[in-house]
């Protein structure tokens, strides 16, 4: 094993592939000459050349268009968007022809296509950089979500979306790319809709992904010095979703907690409370909860923004509530 940082994760999968695959191809802005506005591209120009490793201008629709328009002529492309807040420029093309193109042909066309770039807040970014897609984009069938919270799940779950026939969005987090992991030194892949767990537990089940599951991990460790035993599922995969996953452990701890960087009104944690409570009810001990932002754009200054964030107290409270202790 050896250890890299989260963006040289996502370089790496995406370099093997393109190794060993001439149709695959990255676009998108400063991917190139930059190294990507994230260095998660670093190299890669040199390698691969300006024909394979393509600056765009700032034009989201237009080049997210031609990728879509390339997979009908046999190329497996990587848009890079800076950040998926800019990805509402082009969600048409993702929504309505990405998403569509293999039902709408009858299966004469695939769209093997990964979007990719960070998602949800980053500090002190403002209202309009700062907020998480997730759920609109799964929401949306025909396309695949993937949320990584870790180095050796990027790496894995990246290679997988790119040899995916279809269209696939692999959100990240700027906040993530100088996390650390360890990473085996040969080829793996990871199957995509596959949750796992990080950690076992017998009290409670807390369901996260993305970077905001770190907050998860805190928890869990002052949690534990009270022995509340926390048994902590990474999604990964937020479309499709391994609810049975989720059924499992919930069948084991009899109560639930959710914790997603989203706002509160129709997100993944709304459709994960509907499916537990319809099909393992009967198991529950205590009403589920869900942490999420609070249901108000994101706001600039860091007081506000600490308090509009979910953190490891908001998990502490809502876990010592369904087990009914103060």
């Amino acid at each position: 094993m050896r250890t890299i940082q989260f963006r040289e994760a996502i370089c790496e999968a995406m370099s093997e592939e393109m190794r060993t695959d001439e149709t695959i191809y990255l676009m998108g802005e400063e991917v190139a000459e930059y190294n990507g506005a994230y260095k998660a591209s670093k190299g890669m120009l040199d390698e691969f050349g300006a024909k394979r490793v393509i600056d765009t201008p700032i034009a989201e629709l237009g080049f997210a268009g031609i990728a879509i328009g390339s997979t009908m002529t046999g190329n497996r492309p990587i848009v890079e968007y800076m950040t998926f807040n800019f990805s509402l420029v082009g969600i048409d093309q993702i929504i309505n022809n990405a998403a569509k193109i293999r039902q709408m042909s009858g299966g004469q066309f695939k769209c093997p296509i990964v979007f990719r770039g960070p998602t949800a807040s980053a500090g002190q970014l403002a209202a309009t950089h700062s907020q998480a897609f997730e759920s609109w984009f799964a929401n949306t069938p025909g396309l695949k979500v993937i949320v990584p919270s870790n180095p050796y799940d990027a790496k894995g779950l990246l290679k997988s979306a790119i040899r995916d026939d279809d269209p696939v969005i692999f959100m990240e987090s700027e906040q993530m790319y100088g996390d650390k992991g360890e990473i085996p030194e040969g080829e793996y892949t990871l199957p995509i809709g596959v949750a796992d767990i990080k950690r076992e537990g017998t009290d409670v089940t807390i369901v996260s992904f993305g970077k905001i599951i770190k907050e998860a991990y805190k928890a869990a460790d002052v949690l534990q010095e009270e022995n509340i035993s926390c048994e902590i599922i990474d999604l990964r995969t937020v479309r499709p979703l391994d609810i049975d996953a989720v059924l499992k452990s919930v069948k084991k701890t009899n109560r639930l907690v959710i914790l997603e960087e989203a706002w509160p009104f129709g997100n993944v944690s709304t459709e994960i409370t509907f499916q537990v409570q319809s099909k393992a009810f009967d198991y529950l001990d205590a009403p589920i909860e869900k942490i999420n932002t609070a249901d108000t754009p994101a706001p600039y200054s860091p007081a506000l923004f600490a308090e509009w964030l979910p953190n490891s107290n908001d998990v502490i409270k809502a876990v010592k509530k369904v087990l009914y202790r103060k």
